[in-house]
């Protein structure tokens, strides 16, 4: 019998410790993510060059007060509560509805900023379109506007191997807005990444392996293969060599992943790297918001600073989404591993 509950202390033990590493990766990467939208707002399109931030700042392009995030966090957010609430991709689209209409899970209760590809996205919802048909699908759709509210999938695929079932989880996910396909493998590489980053891989293992996963897994003919291409210098060995004046930080989702792997392979700090990402110019906030997201899995919590996660505009609302959001996810690895809480 004693034998019996030592065994049962363990498990306890190693349930503990699951659910506190899965902890430690959520928040750092969500918080990670609003962070860089929120520096990036004040001078989003603004040229590279002609400002240099050093710390949290209002106003700007907006004109919102310091700590006020964009669309970027606001349809993070509705992923995350639609992840908790166990909802389908129709009531997702339901919330960007209500983001769009009412300022859902926006700083002030209304809505500043949105893309063109999303809004038209969200119409074609509202006009009865199923959701995996509203995504634009023309070349001109191919902006970062998928990338930048995904990353929750993160958290409920990191434990998934088989690579082409994740790739049609992340296509349904990055569709119902951005249909492309060049899009689609945008969102791919960023999962991957943010994935091997969460099983502490180093940047060059992880860009490796995912060029590795897509030649192994899709046929020369296949569409994501063919469009992998346009993706092809974040492969090339010497990439973080490449120049700052080289990397550009528009809204194209090749360049702003592009631009935010750079910033994480040229610099040794979250905050380095969230600043040198806005200083970058052009596509401020959802440029910084991605390599705020990459940053955080990989430095963890510690290394985001206090003084600029006390400025998040709504902190203690997006603390009991984030908090419930952990513990779905650490509830539900559990019993994948154990059969019970």
């Amino acid at each position: 019998m004693t034998g019996r509950r030592m065994v049962d202390r363990w498990e306890d033990d190693n349930k503990i410790f699951l659910g506190l590493n899965i902890k430690k990766r959520i928040l750092p990467t969500i918080y990670g993510g609003i962070i860089g939208d929120l520096m990036g707002v004040p001078v989003e399109f603004r040229q590279r060059g002609t400002f240099h931030i050093q710390d949290i700042v209002g106003y700007g392009t907006y004109n919102q007060p310091p700590g006020t995030w964009s669309d970027d966090t606001s349809l993070t957010l509705c992923l995350v509560e639609n992840v908790v609430e166990k909802e389908n991709i129709v009531n997702l689209m339901r919330k960007f509805v209500k983001y769009q209409e009412e300022g859902y899970w926006t700083p002030f209760g209304k809505m500043f900023d949105i893309g063109r590809t999303t809004a038209e996205a969200i119409n074609r919802f509202k006009e009865g379109i199923l959701p995996k048909k509203c995504g634009g699908q023309s070349e001109y759709d191919n902006g970062n506007g998928a990338i930048m509210r995904i990353s929750p999938l993160v958290f409920t695929l990191y434990n998934e191997f088989d690579f082409v079932k994740k790739t049609e989880i992340i296509k349904q996910y990055t569709e119902i807005t951005h249909a492309h396909p060049r899009a689609i493998v945008g969102s791919i590489i960023y999962i991957e990444f943010l994935i091997r980053l969460y099983h502490n891989n180093s940047f060059e293992k992880s860009i490796k392996e995912i060029q590795e996963l897509f030649n192994e897994n899709f046929g020369e003919e296949h569409v994501y293969l063919k469009e992998l291409r346009y993706y092809k210098r974040i492969f090339n060995e010497n990439f973080f060599g490449t120049p700052q004046e080289e990397i550009l930080s528009d809204g194209y989702v090749v360049h702003t992943l592009e631009a935010a792997i750079w910033c994480l392979g040229n610099t040794a700090s979250f905050k380095e790297a969230v600043l040198k990402a806005v200083n970058l110019g052009e596509d401020t906030d959802t440029v910084a918001s991605i390599t705020g997201s990459l940053a955080g899995m990989y430095y963890k919590m510690d290394e985001i600073p206090e003084e600029w996660l006390e400025k998040i505009v709504r902190k203690q609302d997006i603390d009991e989404l984030i908090k419930k959001f952990y513990e779905f996810c650490a509830n539900k690895a559990i019993i994948d591993e154990y059969g019970s809480l």
